[in-house]
């Protein structure tokens, strides 16, 4: 379906509404389509082609909410899926601070984001990608023992949203990605690691060789891992584990955890809760950005701002309903954030290291041991011990704790080695004073 038949699905969904007494509505309808293809060990082991498509409606009467959904795009079914929402609205329990966010907050400005550019690939252009993909990564070494496999994901998405503010957008959106994962012996030792690609346009992916290298380079450096004695150490977190901290971060001042005092940065608002290095701005209007948007989920403009200046707290995340909770404003990201990038302090990868002497760096995290509502931080971890500001052998089977009130407060530098593949932009983020847990 493209854009212009979803809005049609969207504004047939809020007249009925509209028509059954409702007395505000909001819809949104997508349609998503792609193609997945996996190889491993240089045979193809999947191949999928998807497409699918659904709406959902929230209804109000008066401070009532009903909301229903359907994949049925049919105009029997778009109906039939409004009148659910409005029966089960006329159960609900009144919320005093339920309804649609303020209609002078609706976006009137849409800047081009660039965001849909469809590949024209085949089942077999995406087999050969992969296979190189990961011959690659087989062939760098003899070490290289086995493969998890690669795989190559291209997709695109047409989506609507509306309201009865009069509020009606469309649009369309693209996102591809090549991944490739392997492992390495020795001693009898096996080690895993993977790379990935991924942007908005097909050309902007790294080359499949490329990938397939970097993943055989992460794996290799992984062998001869050991224990460590239980120490506390500065910690270098690697890029793509780093936004991690950002994303306990924003859960901690975000909505639902707010009102529901559920946050270790409550009443946070304009105090510091970083080191002063620390700057992290929202930047939504960021052409090709993997979460821009030049509006949020409930129709609200999304602006650019600096969330963190200085260490200091300067938003929250907010959308509408949270916001009337708090007694605040939204602050446009109903759906969540849009493009946060960390700001460096300027220091390369190697200067990062020199700084940090001795000390740990981590490239792998596991389990979900961070604790939101306390802040208490216990995740395992592998990586690679630095000492005399050089990596000198790799290290697993680890455990690093702190409390991230603490740690965020101890961020000594933040690396120029940006990685921009998601939502959330930084480089390595370098931490004074971390438990290590070992041997």
């Amino acid at each position: 379906m493209s854009p212009d038949d979803l809005s049609e699905r969207v504004a047939d969904a809020l007249a009925h509404a509209r028509k059954g007494g409702a007395s505000q509505a909001a819809a949104s309808a997508s349609n998503d389509s792609g193609l997945t293809l996996r190889v491993r060990m240089r045979s193809v082991e999947t191949l999928e082609s998807h497409q699918g498509h659904s709406l959902g409606v929230t209804v109000y009467l008066g401070r009532r909410q009903g909301s229903a959904s359907t994949s049925d795009l049919s105009s029997q079914a778009v109906r039939g899926t409004v009148d659910k929402a409005l029966s089960l609205a006329r159960f609900a329990a009144e919320d005093e601070f339920a309804g649609l966010a303020d209609a002078d907050r609706m976006a009137t400005e849409f800047p081009e984001l660039d965001l849909h550019h469809p590949w024209d690939l085949d089942a077999e252009q995406a087999m050969e990608l992969a296979l190189e993909c990961e011959a690659a990564a087989l062939d760098a070494d003899p070490r290289i023992s086995n493969s998890e496999g690669a795989g190559v994901d291209s997709g695109e998405s047409s989506h609507a949203y509306g309201n009865s503010h009069g509020f009606l957008r469309s649009g369309r959106s693209s996102s591809h990605s090549l991944s490739c994962a392997v492992l390495s012996e020795q001693d009898g030792r096996m080690e895993s690691d993977y790379e990935f690609s991924a942007a908005r346009a097909p050309e902007e992916l790294a080359p499949a060789k490329e990938v397939g290298a970097k993943a055989a380079q992460y794996t290799l450096r992984r062998l001869g891992a050991r224990k460590i004695k239980s120490t506390r150490a500065p910690v270098a977190f690697a890029p793509r584990v780093a936004r991690s901290l950002m994303g306990h971060f924003c859960a901690a001042v975000s909505g639902r955890a707010l009102y529901n005092r559920a946050s270790f940065l409550l009443d946070s608002l304009g105090k510091p809760v970083f080191a002063d290095c620390v700057n992290l701005s929202e930047l939504p209007h960021v052409p090709r950005g993997m979460a821009s948007r030049a509006y949020d989920a409930e129709g609200v403009a999304t602006v650019n701002r600096e969330v963190v200046g200085g260490g200091m707290l300067n938003g929250y995340f907010l959308g509408s309903y949270s916001a009337r909770k708090l007694g605040m404003g939204t602050t446009g990201n109903a759906g969540g954030a849009h493009n946060l990038v960390l700001q460096s302090t300027g220091e390369t990868l190697e200067e990062l290291l020199a700084e940090m002497g001795e000390g740990l760096v981590v490239t792998e995290l596991m389990g979900q041991g961070a604790n939101i509502v306390t802040g208490d931080y216990s995740r395992g971890a592998s990586g690679y011990w630095v000492k005399d500001g050089a990596p000198a052998h790799a290290v697993h089977e680890i455990t690093i704790a702190g409390n991230l009130k603490d740690m965020f407060r101890n961020i000594r530098a933040i690396g120029a080695d940006m990685d921009r593949r998601g939502g959330i932009h930084t480089g390595s983020i370098l931490i004074d004073n971390l438990s290590i847990a070992g041997a």
